[in-house]
């Protein structure tokens, strides 16, 4: 019988462990994304270059707020 409930128990914190390792990790990694966004002002206008545009400021900023709205979208669902 204890050796049943030891084998119960070692289930159970294996699986507690992966679901807060899971948790603690998404919630580092969104933090580490909204600190430190994958695409800038500088990318942007380079992309913009490398693509043939010849980018504005008026068109940039117009590209930053979109991203940015798009990327906060989700925050507000919870």
């Amino acid at each position: 019988m204890n050796l049943v409930l030891a084998i119960v128990l070692i289930v159970v914190a294996l699986i507690g462990g992966v679901a807060l390792g899971f948790f603690i990790a998404r919630k580092y990694m969104m933090n580490y994304l909204k600190e430190n966004p994958p695409i800038n002002e500088q990318m942007l206008r380079m992309m913009m270059m490398q693509m043939g545009q010849k980018p504005s400021q008026k068109k940039i900023n117009q590209m930053m707020a979109q991203m940015n709205k798009v990327q906060d979208k989700p925050d507000k669902k919870k």
